[in-house]
């Protein structure tokens, strides 16, 4: 039962905070350049592909964003930090946005992220200093695409792999990078059946929690295929206010190589205790 109440409370840690009645802060499409037919032939195929790509690069850091709107005040939670994608591991510093007031600042949470797990450091509201709270991924109705602030950029990825509809936008630069623009809609039922590991629970999941199991999306690729840029539009069904709930996530990947060194805790850093909400 500890174990149990320790899922919910944790999984909520983040989310309970800002997401309110929200919506796409600024919309997963902007203007692009002109369609060019040179790099239109299979733009599913390729986005299907581009998990896979990341895999064989194997390392990168990461960015990340999550914008929200509750009433008339946008908020964005921000991370930062390394992801190994052979391991499926990642480590990053998660920013809480300050409260409505402006008067008081959140400890930034340090996140891991695992194979159907997520652990978080820092959670406050009685769990001690040194201590983890775990979540099991596979049981959050969203997948944690959403619920940890930060979506998995493997996850991200993945959700690539349910490409129903796609179109080559054009060339374009990034962060000094050539990269090509590709907006489509994934389907989060066919993402979880071409998924590899815990992810096919995790996507899985979120296909059955959400609103729609359709994901607007733009993403960006590099020249090897990399992803450099991708921005997704979750909706699920907001329970506090019988609504809809529109979540706009960007993730930035860069410096591909990068060495990670990421650990998980071990069974007594990780706390058992009930959380208290808030």
């Amino acid at each position: 039962m500890a174990e149990r109440q320790q899922r919910q409370a944790g999984g909520s840690v983040l989310v309970a905070a800002v997401l309110m009645a929200c919506a796409c802060a600024t919309g997963c499409s902007g203007t692009g350049a002109a369609l060019d037919d040179s790099r239109a032939a299979d733009p599913v195929g390729i986005l299907r592909r581009a998990a896979d790509t990341l895999v064989d690069a194997g390392s990168s850091k990461t960015r990340t964003s999550m914008e929200m709107a509750t009433g008339g005040t946008r908020v964005t939670i921000r991370g930062e930090g390394v992801y190994d994608y052979q391991e499926r591991l990642g480590r990053l510093k998660v920013m809480l946005p300050q409260d409505p007031a402006g008067t008081s600042e959140h400890r930034p949470i340090t996140e891991l992220l695992a194979p159907g797990a997520l652990f978080m450091k820092n959670r406050g509201a009685g769990v001690p200093a040194d201590k983890w709270v775990r979540v099991d991924t596979t049981t959050l109705s969203d997948g944690n695409l959403v619920t940890g602030g930060a979506t998995d950029p493997l996850a991200a990825a993945e959700v690539l792999r349910g490409t129903r509809t796609a179109t080559y936008v054009g060339a374009t630069e990034l962060a000094g990078t050539e990269v090509r623009h590709y907006r489509g809609t994934a389907d989060l039922a066919d993402a979880a059946k071409g998924a590899a590991g815990a992810n096919k629970g995790v996507l899985a999941a979120a296909a059955k929690g959400f609103a729609t199991a359709a994901v607007p999306f733009d993403v960006y690729l590099d020249g090897q295929g990399r992803i450099r840029k991708i921005r997704h539009c979750f909706s699920f069904v907001n329970g506090q206010r019988h609504g809809t709930v529109a979540v706009a996530s960007t993730t930035l990947l860069f410096d591909f190589g990068v060495a990670t060194d990421v650990r998980l805790p071990t069974a007594r850093d990780i706390y058992a205790g009930k959380i208290a909400e808030g």
